[in-house]
């Protein structure tokens, strides 16, 4: 954890005055886990629930909480119900039905989706959150595992100003930025614009560093020089060292970045936004797939340079 995380979250917490809620959250994975985690240490009533149960029972071991057996009755009582899942159809699995979270919502509740989706099944959640009136946001993060157990996430909202009103002081528990976007799907639009991004900075930093291992230079100094300057990113503080010594095993996964990038294309399509660069290094995460990879960090573009 950076030196200064630890007092900014406890300055953070002092300065609250959200009180406790009653909350729910659905899918406690990599990032869920930790950050409903974060609900609890803050005070909050937390109902969770996790397909696997035993996902959700190891949660209540280590924090303070309920478990629910389904998503209706997770979000029965609650006044904000988060979710972070894995993609369009598992959100509706959990949303939809007797047993999905929306027949559980009281009115005026309001469902915080931090899944990364698109912005398709956002605006349809919306609507349907909508006829039920209720709330909806859709919220992808970023800042990885780490950043969800450190309670530093960056949160990217689409909703409207009441919705995003109520909800941003809990939010806060684990972000450190929490910005409102605007409508419904633009959350998650700006969510394809980060990934996009990355996938660039990881490409350049990849190639960049295996230049340097084949030119015969000392990569840590090169990296403790050009981090100081122009080039330096998120990326290189985080990922350099580890690509360098060929360390993949964490992070976010080869697999999450393809459906992702996935996303980012097909609302390309729509939008006319040409992204070609983005179409290549998704081609190089095939590849990383097909070596086994699937599940290595998004770092692990430089493997492929370095068996070439």
């Amino acid at each position: 954890m950076p030196l200064n995380t630890s007092r900014w979250r406890e300055q953070k917490m002092n300065d609250s005055t959200v009180g406790s809620r009653n909350v729910a959250f659905i899918g406690l994975g990599v990032m869920g886990f930790p950050m409903a985690g974060h609900l609890a240490k803050a005070g909050h009533k937390v109902t969770v629930y996790n397909r696997t149960r035993e996902r959700a029972e190891k949660w209540a071991i280590e924090h303070t909480g309920c478990i629910a057996e389904s998503p209706a009755a997770a979000a029965e009582g609650a006044e904000l119900i988060f979710a972070c899942v894995g993609a369009d159809d598992d959100l509706r699995q959990i949303l939809y039905g007797d047993g999905g979270a929306l027949a559980g919502m009281s009115k005026g509740a309001i469902f915080i989706d931090h899944t990364t989706d698109s912005a398709v099944v956002a605006r349809e959640v919306d609507g349907a959150a909508g006829k039920r009136n209720l709330g909806f946001l859709d919220a992808p993060v970023s800042g990885g595992q780490a950043g969800a157990e450190n309670g530093v996430l960056t949160v990217m909202v689409g909703g409207n100003d009441e919705s995003f009103a109520a909800a941003e002081p809990v939010m806060q528990c684990y972000a450190r930025n929490v910005t409102h976007m605007g409508a419904a799907g633009n959350g998650q639009l700006t969510k394809m614009v980060n990934q996009l991004c990355i996938a660039g900075v990881v490409q350049g930093l990849a190639e960049g560093l295996n230049f340097a291992q084949r030119a015969g230079l000392d990569g840590e100094r090169v990296l403790d020089v050009i981090s100081k300057g122009a080039a330096q990113s998120w990326q290189m503080e985080n990922r350099g060292s580890t690509m360098l010594k060929g360390e993949f095993e964490f992070g976010f996964a080869a697999d999450w970045m393809r459906k992702d990038l996935g996303l980012c294309f097909e609302e390309g399509k729509k939008n006319g936004a040409l992204l070609p660069m983005a179409m290549l290094v998704d081609q190089f995460y095939a590849h990383v797939q097909q070596r086994g990879g699937g599940r290595w960090d998004t770092s692990s573009l430089i493997q492929i340079l370095q068996k070439m």
